[in-house]
């Protein structure tokens, strides 16, 4: 099994040592957590609401922390861990895989880049870099920048001044402008009687083949799977998406619009300035979103909204003359 690169993984861990006061019948050996599409029969996977059936129908889990009223649209194959608090015990389970994920520390490992290793790489000033990156060919970074460890960067790529990248995977032919924070830790926790109990982030932030991020975006990682941003997907300037997003293909998203947790954005969708993306939402394909709406609800393919809540534009207009 392939180890997290960005962070320290223990494991594996035989599934009566993770859930000792369950009685299992099954005895199965779990190397890590993903989500219920990546997960095989060796990762535990979750399934804690019915937005996801579909996908738990079809994983390949060796088992799956739900409840007792979801446990019935996982496959006989999947052993079912009934809890009652699903995400509790996911933040649970996570930490004794991942102990060290919950908080950012800074990358000790940062060091001038060495030419030698770089040839074909263009740093401004005071340009520092973690252990094992990988860096294409013509690429440049500005000054200032800061490239955490395993950071991968692909060929003919623009990194402006003072960016932090972490927890990342670059294609090619990718802009970042100046100032952007991305793969940081998103906002995730368990909110406890005593306490807020921080759920570790152990994913990592993609960015496809000529996507380009305005300035002073933040785009966080992932917490168990992955925040993607789709191939020739451009973001204006203080766009935030939060962890897990995935933005398809030749998105056009304009300045400060915020994306919650987890929601899915098609190919070709357009958002004006200033609209809000609910968490954990389907925006289909050919989606087009006015500036300043507030989306709460799925959209289908090839809808025009707009308002608070959005609804299709000519619903509107309608209420606007009202």
């Amino acid at each position: 099994m392939s180890k997290n690169i960005f962070f320290e993984q223990k494991g594996p861990f035989w599934l009566s040592e993770i859930f000792k006061s369950i009685n299992l019948k099954k005895k199965i050996k779990i190397f890590d957590i993903k989500p219920l599409n990546e997960a095989k029969n060796s990762d535990i996977t979750f399934l804690e609401s019915v937005n996801y059936i579909e996908p738990a129908k079809l994983t390949k889990a060796g088992c799956c922390l739900t409840t007792d009223k979801l446990k019935i649209y996982l496959p006989k194959t999947c052993v079912s861990i009934i809890v009652k608090n699903v995400l509790f015990e996911l933040c649970t389970v996570t930490r004794k895989f991942y102990p060290n994920a919950d908080i950012d520390a800074p990358d000790i490992s940062l060091t001038k880049p060495k030419k030698s290793k770089y040839a074909k790489v263009r740093f401004g000033n005071n340009v520092l870099v973690g252990k094992n990156c990988k860096i294409g060919k013509n690429t440049i970074i500005g000054s200032n920048t800061i490239i955490e460890h395993d950071v991968e960067i692909g060929n003919n790529c623009i990194i402006g001044a003072q960016v932090v990248l972490r927890s990342l995977v670059v294609g090619n032919h990718v802009v970042i402008q100046d100032g952007c924070k991305i793969g940081l830790k998103g906002f995730g926790f368990i909110p406890l009687k005593e306490k807020n109990l921080r759920f570790p982030h152990i994913g990592k932030v993609v960015l496809k083949d000529n996507a380009e991020i305005g300035a002073n975006c933040t785009i966080d990682r992932g917490s168990i799977g992955d925040t993607v941003i789709g191939k020739n997907s451009f973001l204006d300037n203080q766009v935030h998406v939060a962890h897990n997003v995935k933005i398809g293909d030749n998105c056009m998203i304009a300045g400060q619009v915020g994306f919650a947790g987890s929601s899915l954005i098609g190919d070709k969708v357009s958002i004006g300035g200033q609209a809000g993306i609910s968490g954990h939402l389907k925006i289909g394909n050919n989606v087009k979103i006015g500036g300043g709406s507030g989306v709460v609800k799925n959209i289908p393919d090839g809808m025009v909204v707009m308002g608070y809540p959005a609804v299709p534009l000519k619903k509107f207009i309608r209420n606007l003359k009202k």
